[in-house]
């Protein structure tokens, strides 16, 4: 763990390995987001939801919600990876404004219940790809081209880190789980 509240269990490595093996620890880590994401958020009250992860972060409820959206977004580039033509350039959204809308302060557990089912169809995609699909790729309009393989990397990481966003949180304020 990390002492940078942004980054709790640093940052994205993009020069990830890129193995069978880590592929399958990717896959593993996002099977059980929903239900790693959904323990992080038991037992929490209205009040603690609303807190902020660190100063100018987003609070712990916004945080659920905006996982939700960026994987939902994330399951869609992964599929016009896997279908088009030619690699996809992809729409990029303001996911800080997202963050500020009206469903964003809706009960965490509507994004919890969107997670597993988008996280069931995410995996069973996944395991069902061959290497050449795993190459296949997406093009960022500001990061870049990113193959399937690597994205999995990114959204791996991205699962542990907002959840770490939680329970660093609650670890700090001694929140304890039900």
């Amino acid at each position: 763990m990390s002492d940078d509240l942004r980054f709790p269990i640093g940052e994205f490595d993009t020069n990830v390995v890129l193995t069978p093996a880590a592929r399958k620890e990717r896959i593993e880590v996002l099977r059980s987001l929903p239900e790693r994401l959904a323990m992080a958020v038991d037992g929490l009250n209205d009040e603690q939801l609303s807190t902020r992860y660190r100063p100018g972060g987003w609070t712990l409820r916004q945080t659920v919600h905006h996982i939700a959206d960026s994987h939902a977004t994330s399951y869609t580039r992964f599929k016009l990876a896997l279908t088009e033509d030619e690699s996809p350039t992809i729409h990029p959204y303001f996911e800080d404004r997202w963050a500020e809308l009206a469903d964003s302060s809706l009960p965490v557990s509507i994004s919890l219940t969107m997670l597993s089912g988008i996280h069931a169809r995410w995996v069973a995609l996944l395991e069902s790809l061959t290497e050449a699909d795993y190459q296949r790729a997406y093009i960022h309009p500001e990061t870049g081209v990113w193959t399937v393989e690597k994205a999995l990397a990114l959204y791996a990481w991205h699962s542990l880190h907002h959840t770490a966003h939680i329970t660093s949180t609650r670890e700090r304020n001694g929140w304890q789980p039900t």
